[in-house]
């Protein structure tokens, strides 16, 4: 598994090798639809913090392993979005 890959492309990838469908999934965590799963799994959205340590007990996970991974992907999606408002065109500027 890449260091680089991101926190939805892991998650597919946990949940895959744990044998475990989207449905399977939604089911453990009370969700009528595997909607949220996919959406988490396509990077639309992502798990709320208890559901992500629910997730690492279901796909046997190391927390720390997913902290990181979390981390990084926050520090992108952020520097991502600071770089796109401090460097948008202004019609001032």
């Amino acid at each position: 598994m890449s260091k680089n890959e991101n926190l939805s492309e892991f998650l597919k990838s946990k949940r895959v090798q744990a044998s475990l469908t989207q449905m399977d999934v939604a089911d453990a965590l009370g969700y009528t639809s595997a909607q949220f799963i996919s959406n988490w799994e396509r990077g639309l959205s992502s798990p709320p913090i208890p559901t992500l340590k629910k997730l690492c007990k279901m796909y046997k996970m190391s927390a720390d392993e997913v902290f990181d991974r979390l981390l990084t992907q926050t520090i992108h999606d952020v520097e991502a979005d600071l770089k796109r408002k401090f460097f948008k065109k202004s019609k001032t500027a």
